[in-house]
C-alpha cells in the first residue's frame, strides 16, 4: 500500500498555466533588419570545387565574372579541404587546380580533421558571417539556405548570379 501511495505522488500532472521555459536560438546582431551588415566590398567569396569546374565549362573567368556580378572588388577564398578535393580529382581537372592556385585566391587553412569540403564550408560560414558561398551543388545550397544571412553565388545562363543578397549592395536581379 505504501508503494502505491509513492507511485501516485510521483505521477504529478504539469500545470497548464505554469510558465514554460524553452531555448530559442539567438541570431547574431549583424543580421538586424533581416540582412547581413557584415557583408561589404571587398567581398570574400568561398569557392566550392564544382563552382570552379562549372566556370571552366561555361568559359568564365572567376574573378572578373564575380566582379561583374557584384559591381565591386571580390576576393575568392579557397579552403584547404576544397584544394584537397581538387587535387584528388586527378589529371582530368588539372586546369581547375591551376586556377585554384592563382595568387589572386586567398588560401584559408583548415584546423579540423577530414577533408569533406561541404562540411568545412558550412562550418566556416556558420562561424563567420562575412562570406558569400559560391557553389552549384544543390545539396550544399540547401544546407546553406538554412543559415540566415549567407548569400549564395551560382551559375545560370553562362553568368554568375547571387541569391539572398540585399538590394542595397547593388547585386543585379535576374
Amino acid at each position: 500500500e505504501k508503494d502505491r501511495a509513492k507511485a501516485r505522488v510521483k505521477k504529478k500532472k504539469e500545470d497548464p498555466s505554469a510558465i514554460k521555459e524553452r531555448e530559442v536560438p539567438q541570431h547574431p546582431s549583424c543580421l538586424f533588419f533581416q540582412y547581413n551588415t557584415q557583408l561589404g566590398p571587398p567581398y570574400h567569396i568561398l569557392v566550392d570545387t564544382n563552382f570552379i569546374n562549372f566556370s571552366i565549362k561555361a568559359k568564365l573567368d572567376l574573378v572578373q565574372s564575380m566582379m561583374d556580378c557584384l559591381y565591386a572588388k571580390c576576393i575568392p577564398c579557397i579552403t584547404d579541404c576544397v584544394m584537397g578535393e581538387i587535387e584528388k580529382l586527378g589529371q582530368k581537372y588539372r586546369v581547375a587546380l591551376r586556377i585554384a592556385k592563382d595568387p589572386r585566391f586567398e588560401r584559408l587553412p583548415c584546423m579540423h580533421k577530414g577533408t569533406y569540403a561541404d562540411d568545412c564550408l558550412v562550418q566556416r560560414v556558420t562561424q563567420h558571417k562575412c562570406y558569400i558561398v559560391a557553389t552549384v551543388d544543390k545539396e550544399l545550397k540547401r544546407r546553406i539556405r538554412k543559415i540566415p544571412g549567407v548569400p549564395i553565388m551560382y551559375i545560370s545562363r553562362h553568368r554568375y548570379n547571387i541569391e539572398r543578397m540585399p538590394d542595397d549592395y547593388g547585386a543585379p536581379r535576374f
